[in-house]
């Protein structure tokens, strides 16, 4: 039997991704998915249940990204699983917004493939979230952007423009740009930005600091301004937000 009949005859006979499933318990910080046609979960890993707020599977099997997470943002994994479906390529290292097991909004790397049927249609999508900062320690000492994306995370408190994260990285704002993009999907303002409503997340949950305090420490000029990029990103406004979130 050649190679690849091998293999085709190997997956055909394992029929279920609860193999995949079980794996994806062992490893640090990654989650497992698999989504049908229709972007419904079908099954998770055991951490990504916890994460959701979920005892068992069969809790989740059915149930769609808006069960968990405001409109806006289980809109955007949709759109992305539609884009996967659609052109049948896979989405490698999405950064976007997730809850953390704290259910405080945090960032993550999610990458989806598609999955096909016995007659190579596709029928859903198969995926792995992992998070941001997991991600970081495990491939940034390796990437030519670590040193911007560490300023970037020490300076939440200010604005800091292309000029001078090209200068900590050693690079022209055009090769950086390239870079963030490489790696991220998104340019060092965009990634600047998100990092920075993260954190303002972090402290409207945990702090009773008022709202205008919260903008102010995190390099938004007025309350106005930040509450326009909070709800553009997390899809509640500050107030909203700190109302069903925030911890205790």
């Amino acid at each position: 039997m050649a190679a690849m009949d091998m293999q085709e005859s190997f997956y055909a006979r394992m029929g279920s991704p609860r193999e995949f499933s079980r794996l994806f318990a062992h490893v640090p910080g990654a989650h497992f998915f698999v989504k049908d046609a229709q972007s419904r979960l079908m099954a998770a890993s055991p951490a990504l249940l916890e994460r959701l707020g979920l005892r068992e599977e069969a809790e989740l099997v059915g149930t769609c990204d808006r069960d968990y997470f405001p409109e806006e943002i289980a809109d955007q994994f949709v759109r992305d699983d539609r884009q996967v479906m659609t052109s049948g390529e896979p989405l490698i290292n999405r950064v976007e917004i997730g809850y953390n097991e704290q259910r405080v909004m945090d960032w993550y790397v999610t990458t989806k493939l598609p999955v096909h049927d016995g007659e190579g249609r596709v029928m859903g999508i198969v995926g792995t979230t992992q998070s941001y900062e997991g991600k970081r320690r495990a491939l940034m000492p390796f990437s030519s952007v670590s040193k911007a994306v560490e300023h970037l995370r020490e300076n939440l408190d200010r604005r800091v423009d292309a000029t001078e994260l090209a200068q900590v990285a050693g690079m022209s704002a055009r090769q950086l740009t390239r870079k963030f993009q490489e790696a991220f999907e998104m340019t060092p303002h965009e990634f600047a930005l998100k990092t920075r409503i993260q954190a303002a997340s972090e402290a409207l949950a945990r702090t009773d600091a008022p709202i205008i305090t919260v903008a102010l420490d995190f390099g938004f000029c007025d309350q106005s301004a930040f509450t326009v990029q909070f709800r553009k990103h997390m899809g509640l406004t500050p107030r909203e937000f700190r109302a069903k979130y925030r911890s205790g």
